[in-house]
């Protein structure tokens, strides 16, 4: 079954591109005409892609990784920051800081340390400190929680990264390439494709067309954590089965043994009955001969 209809793009402006002079002649591709000016994208182009897409991001999801959401333009942090919190992914909405892939070691550091802040709050320890010292923790705190806040749980390095316009994500975009960590983004006529694994062709300046888009790919997500966790259950209901099975078999041992001695007792008795037999026959046998 589709994901969406052509119909669903339409409608969403997922075919507006940019205007003609500010293209790039990479996408020339994903282009389908040009009109009063502005490029219009290949719609047929965007459905194939965008479940090529979706149908990867699911794999990914269904092995237990996470895919990093990255939006810092206007009209897509908001909308890409509720679909990533929805299904528990890791978000940067705020500012992408150099490094952050890269050199990821320090960013952990910069979580960590939020979290120590958290726990100052806790524990007592905040409430002892003076009124300037609380003032400037709770401002550090607010400014980590702003930048960092959407990558809080993120203990390792994402196993993909969902962006929206290229362009702006530029620096996101060639720290993937530098550890090569696959790429999923909507590159409108005026961004360059070729360095994206899976590029969708969409305008990426719609509120409209970002959310459309970005539901297609979380709905691919749910459906990798659903098969996940049905996958997992079977595991469980396997083990479970195998360990019955195990501890019902030290109960079978002693009846298989006690049909074991039985056989062998008729077997004993029946060659004694058999030897007595040929004694009493042995006598009659030495007349015969005298």
């Amino acid at each position: 079954m589709a994901r969406t209809t052509y119909q669903d793009l339409l409608d969403a402006g997922v075919h507006f591109g940019h205007l003609t002079r500010k293209w790039d002649p990479k996408m020339s591709q994903y282009i389908f005409m040009e009109r009063n000016g502005i490029h219009i994208i290949d719609l047929n182009k965007t459905l194939t892609k965008v479940e090529e897409a979706a149908a990867a991001i699911k794999q990914i999801v269904k092995s237990g990784r996470k895919v990093l959401f990255v939006a810092t333009k206007k009209q897509a942090k908001d909308i890409v920051a509720e679909y990533a919190k929805s299904v528990n992914m890791p978000f940067i909405t705020e500012r992408w800081l150099g490094g952050m892939l890269t050199n990821f070691a320090t960013v952990r550091k910069s979580i960590k340390k939020m979290s120590n802040i958290d726990k100052l709050t806790k524990d007592g320890t905040y409430s002892n400190l003076s009124k300037k010292e609380r003032l400037m923790i709770q401002r550090e705190r607010v400014k980590l929680e702003t930048l960092l806040g959407g990558i809080a749980d993120l203990n390792r390095l994402p196993a993909a990264l969902f962006l929206i316009d290229v362009k702006k994500e530029h620096i996101a975009v060639s720290e993937a390439l530098k550890l090569n960590i696959p790429t999923f983004a909507m590159v409108d006529t005026n961004s360059d494709p070729s360095n994206i694994d899976f590029p969708i062709p969409a305008n990426d300046d719609a509120t409209k067309s970002i959310s459309l888009i970005t539901g297609i790919i979380i709905q691919a997500i749910i459906e990798g954590l659903e098969e996940r966790k049905r996958e997992k259950e079977d595991e469980a209901e396997k083990e479970a089965a195998v360990a019955k099975a195990k501890a019902d078999a030290p109960e079978a041992a002693p009846s298989v043994d006690r049909a074991a001695q039985a056989d062998s007792g008729k077997r004993a008795r029946k060659v004694a009955v058999e030897a007595e037999a040929a004694v009493e026959d042995a006598p009659a046998a030495e007349k015969t001969e005298e």
